[in-house]
This record gives structure tokens, sequence and C-alpha cells, in this order.
């Protein structure tokens, strides 16, 4: 019989894969990192891993270690009403901090601006604007494609990063997170492999889990991803490889022109499709290049959305790419929302967009948003928090911390004074950012988040 340690560790585990925290083919904690973690000795987790091995949940590969088999993996479920429970740091715990949080919560963990950094005037001003508009917009499904009004004016914006697709090429979704969703359905299918950053933004990691696709991890770099280990990577047959080029999630890191053409190189005569997703991109002030721009829109898939610049409220986003497989994800799109995203979001959105006050708003962004970093970085310093890279642009900060410190425990203990932090395991698939976090520097202005911080770090 298992003693009371490995019985609980082997809880844990089935836990985490029960959660898709842990998914088919992914790496296992190496034993002496796990056996740290959670306190116990190297030989209760081998024990604990041999039991999960003899039950089928994982197995062995020799010289590598355990990873996770897909023989065990319950269906996803809908979690039931209830109170809330204890669970591990993982993605999902990241997101529901943040969308659950209760008043007076601080958030330099969430993944958005505060209010008062939106365009509110605007966005009223729209809305009043679409209260006297015809009956039409505001009780209609929206077109199998969207918005016209609003794909034309992407297209026009398009068209100055010189990136000129056809109407055809381009159709709006409810979400960047829902354009991601559907190409996975597209061109996926389960035990199909998928590289993605490491790190990079958990909840396309979360996302993929459910589709029961293997992930593997590409180690990101100062100037995009490590091409010695993508070049390897091509060797498993990928289906997609799922990036940032501009201000990259969570690191903030830009990639460069040399291996963004060795990385189109690479690729040129494989079946990979890449996914660049944008969402970043009118908070860089700079323009970095583009892979869709390079590509041309061949093998490259463009996403993005608005909630990081307008409102995370009217939620849209929108797919660039081939013709033949934007026609494939509007009938998807169809199949599963019954058109396009919502009128009256739309609408709205191409009102802001086009208006002559949308620019100095980004403007004024870039501004603020200098001054948030500087700010950032010189009040983390005393605490041996470091940037591990100075973006050109946006709102992500991707910091060390001082050797031996783990930020998921760090997070569970600022969770508990009522901050919310975003740690670095819950962005690297192969768990090894335990010693970093992801700071929002626009929403660090209360000295509490350091305060927080602080205490949690001792």
């Amino acid at each position: 019989m298992a003693g009371p340690k490995t019985e609980s560790l082997m809880q844990a585990l089935r836990d985490r894969i029960a959660s898709r925290a842990l998914g088919p083919g992914d790496r296992m904690p190496s034993v002496r990192r796990f056996a740290a973690q959670m306190n116990v000795s190297p030989s209760t987790v081998v024990e604990a891993y041999d039991r999960l091995t003899a039950e089928g949940m994982i197995r062995s590969r020799p010289g590598s270690g355990f990873y996770v088999t897909n023989t065990h993996l319950p269906p996803m479920k809908v979690a039931g009403m209830g109170p809330p429970r204890a669970r591990n740091v993982d993605p999902f715990w990241v997101s529901r901090q943040s969308l659950d949080a209760r008043p007076g919560t601080l958030q330099p963990g969430c993944g958005w601006l505060p209010e008062d950094w939106m365009p509110q005037d605007a966005l009223r001003k729209g809305l009043r604007a679409l209260a006297k508009s015809d009956a039409a917009l505001l009780t209609n499904y929206a077109s199998a494609r969207g918005s016209e009004t609003l794909r034309r004016c992407l297209l026009g914006r398009f068209a100055e990063d010189h990136l000129s697709p056809t109407p055809g090429q381009l159709m709006l979704t409810a979400s960047a997170s829902q354009a991601m969703d559907l190409i996975c359905r597209l061109l996926l299918r389960p035990g199909d492999t998928v590289l993605v950053d490491d790190p990079g933004y958990f909840n396309f990691h979360a996302l993929l889990r459910t589709h029961q696709v293997r992930i593997v991890s590409i180690p990101y770099t100062h100037d995009g991803p490590d091409l010695t280990a993508f070049q390897s990577a091509l060797s498993g047959a990928p289906r997609l490889y799922i990036t940032n080029s501009a201000l990259h999630n969570p690191t903030g890191a830009t990639l460069s022109p040399q291996v963004a053409h060795r990385l189109l190189s690479l690729t040129a005569q494989t079946d990979l499709t890449i996914v660049e997703d944008d969402t970043f991109a009118d908070l860089e002030p700079d323009p970095s290049p583009r892979l869709a721009v390079l590509d041309g829109l061949n093998r490259v898939l463009r996403i993005g959305g608005f909630s990081k610049t307008l409102s995370a409220s009217v939620r849209c986003g929108y797919i660039a790419g081939r013709a033949d497989w934007i026609e494939a994800l509007v009938d998807l799109q169809v199949a599963t929302s019954f058109g396009g995203p919502s009128p009256v979001a739309t609408e709205l959105l191409a009102q802001v967009l086009t208006g002559g006050s949308y620019r100095k708003h980004i403007a004024e962004l870039h501004r603020r948003l200098a001054r948030a970093r500087k700010t950032a970085i010189t009040r983390l310093a005393p605490l041996g928090i470091t940037p591990w890279v100075l973006p050109q642009g946006g709102f992500y900060l991707w910091c060390r911390f001082p050797e031996g410190t783990d930020t998921g425990q760090v997070a569970q203990r600022a969770m508990e004074a009522a901050v919310m932090l975003a740690p670095g395991n819950v962005f690297s698939p192969s768990q090894t950012a335990a010693s970093f976090m992801r700071f929002n520097v626009t929403q660090m202005d209360a000295p509490r988040v350091y305060d927080v911080l602080a205490a949690a770090m001792r």
C-alpha cells in the first residue's frame, strides 16, 4: 500500500491532468524539483510516478523523464455550482482570479488596461449614435463574415503595414480567443503536434489542451523563438506554431528581422501553419517585423482583437489568411455561433477606430505606458526583481525574481492579501519559469502592491 504522502502526490497529479494543467504528451516535473516543491523526499515522488505509470496515466521515456499519456484523460467538465475550492496555480487559476476578482482586489497580474486608460468618451459617443441607428442593427443577426464597415477599416489598417489581403481573406470573430479556437477546429485533430513559445500566452495553452493535441514548447529568446529548438521540433511534423511577433506575451520581447526570415525559411518545405497573434500591435510605437507581412498570408494566419486598446467589454476579433481557409472558417463560425460577432459591438468599434480621437488615444497610451514601465522597474528593483528584457512598448514586464523564489507560492500568498499576480510557470508548458512573473505595469500604481509583494517573498 502507498503511504499517505505518496497518495497525496498521486491525487495532486491526477487533479492536474484532469484539469488539463498537464495534457497528453506533456513532460512531468522532474523528480528533484517536484520533491522540493511538495516538500517530500525524491523517493516519494519516484514511488508516485511508478504507481501512476502502472495505472497507465503517465509513461517513462528512458533518459528523458515521465510524460502524460492520453488514455486516461477524462472529458472536459463544466464546473458545478458551489463554493470556491482550493486549486493549483495554473492558467485557469490566473484567469478566474482575474475575471472574478472581488472589489478592492489589486490586479498587477491581469491582462488589460484600467478603465481610466480606455477611450471612454469615444465609446459613450459611439453608443449614443448607435441608439439612434436603424432597428436592423439593434435586432438582427450579424452577417457570416461580420460587419463590412469594420472589415473595410481593418483592410485599410493592414495596408498601412504593407499587408494587402482581399476582402475574401478576412473575417471577424467574437474575440481573438474564438479566432484561435476556430483555427484549431479547422486544422487540428486529437494527437496532432502544436509548437508554442515557452513562455507563452497561457490561455492558448489551455485551449490547445481542450483540443487534445500534443504541445511542444520552444524556448523564447530576446529575439524570438530559439531556432535550433524550432528546427529540431519540425522533425515531429507539427501542424501549427502559435506566437506573438510584437510585444510578445508574456515577455514583451520583439521578433528580430533575422529570426523572422530564418523561421519562414525553415518552414518553407513543411506543412506547418503559423498563427501570429497581433493583438498588441497598436501598443508598439515603432512597428517590428511581422511574419504575416513577410509571408503574404500564404502559410501564416493573422489573428487579433481590440480588447487591449478599446474595450474588453465590446469583444471582437479577426482572422486574416488564405481565402480558402477563411471560407472554411466562416462555415465553422456559422455552425458554432450562427454568424459573426454582434453588429452592435462591431459598429461601435468601427466608429471609434475611424473617429479622429483614436490615433490621439494611442499616442497618449504610448507616453503613459513608457512612464509606467519605468516607474514599475524602479519600484521593483529594491525587491531584487528585474526585467528579463526592456520592452519597446506595451504594458507587460517579464521579471526575474531572486534565486530560489517560487513565484507560484508568492502569488498564492499575495492573493490572500487581495493582490492578484501571474506567476511564471502558468506561461511555461515545460514548467521552467518558477523564478519569473509577468507584471502589468498599468495596474501597479498602489503602494500596497509592492508591500504585499515584499511580504509574500519572505
